[in-house]
């Protein structure tokens, strides 16, 4: 994590993106967008809730023309709304910043309602920068990519049906690790080690880590255990011909793509990373302490 040093007009052009059915998200959209307005800087609502403004000439844009348009994105709600356009971002050259709409709020750092100071010093080039990379999933048949999709967090090999076995090899950089019969394989980048495979039993990984973590599900076997490894490791895997339902796999629970018996996986760090913004006291620990509720300092 660096500090970026002041540039009074780095951030010219704001997007404003948000879940407005997430309480309160409308509200804060307005908010942020006249504060915005008030600092003289060109703002660029997301074109599905640009209509719950109560402004004239709104300009507006998709996803991907506020990533190519804009400095700044301000995305308002939880984790989850966070992954979804951090997927996109990420492609480009953006800085990126959540106001927490959401339940825990990992990745989201403003309060709702006690933006403006710490915004106000983002915006005046006090801040902190993380990079923080994503992975692509490819599901390969035959030796042909048939589907592929990117996640923030992570993804996870599982079948269709719910508590059924699967079986398969793991491939790290073509040394075969291992094969596992299990409900499935979560592959995590630290920004996902605090999501689902923290509730899964695995390792939290800092965020300035270039590594992912591989997670069995439930695994039918005792000395089966999670294990990190270097993130520009390839991981392939083979799907066994033998298992006798379809799987997927979940890009941040929000995409899935199907693999059959005698697929093939490959997942592999993304050259594009999401630029995260924070502001400068920002500390991962105290985040940590405040979410999971750890223990206070003794003395």
């Amino acid at each position: 994590m660096s500090t970026q040093q002041p540039d009074l007009n780095e951030f010219k052009t704001v997007g404003l993106i948000a879940k407005t059915q997430h309480a309160g998200a409308k509200e804060t959209l307005q908010s942020l967008y006249t504060f915005l307005q008030k600092k003289g800087l060109n703002v660029i609502v997301d074109k599905r809730v640009a209509c719950d403004l109560s402004c004239d000439n709104v300009k507006s844009s998709n996803l991907v023309g506020i990533g190519k348009r804009c400095d700044l994105a301000i995305v308002i709600g939880g984790d989850g709304y966070m992954l979804g356009a951090a997927r996109v971002l990420s492609r480009f050259d953006i800085a990126v910043i959540g106001v927490n709409r959401g339940n825990l709020g990992f990745l989201t750092d403003l309060d709702p309602d006690n933006f403006e100071a710490p915004l106000g010093e983002v915006l005046a080039g006090k801040y902190l920068v993380e990079k923080r990379f994503l992975l692509e999933a490819q599901v390969h048949s035959h030796g042909h990519m048939k589907s592929s999709n990117t996640a923030v967090n992570e993804a996870v090999l599982h079948p269709d049906k719910i508590a059924h076995m699967i079986e398969f090899e793991v491939y790290v950089d073509d040394n075969f690790m291992l094969s596992q019969r299990a409900d499935g394989l979560i592959i995590s980048t630290p920004t996902g080690s605090t999501a689902y495979s923290l509730s899964g039993g695995g390792p939290i990984l800092t965020p300035n880590l270039d590594a992912i973590s591989l997670l069995p599900m439930f695994p039918h076997t005792l000395n089966s255990r999670p294990i990190v490894i270097d993130a520009n490791s390839v991981v392939r895997l083979k799907i066994a011909e033998s298992n006798s339902c379809e799987m997927q796999i979940s890009c941040d629970s929000h995409v899935n793509l199907s693999v059959l018996p005698g697929d093939e996986v490959i997942l592999r760090k993304t050259e594009h990373q999401l630029k995260l913004v924070h502001p400068e006291d920002y500390n991962y620990f105290h985040v940590l302490q405040n979410k999971l509720g750890w223990g206070s300092k003794l003395f």
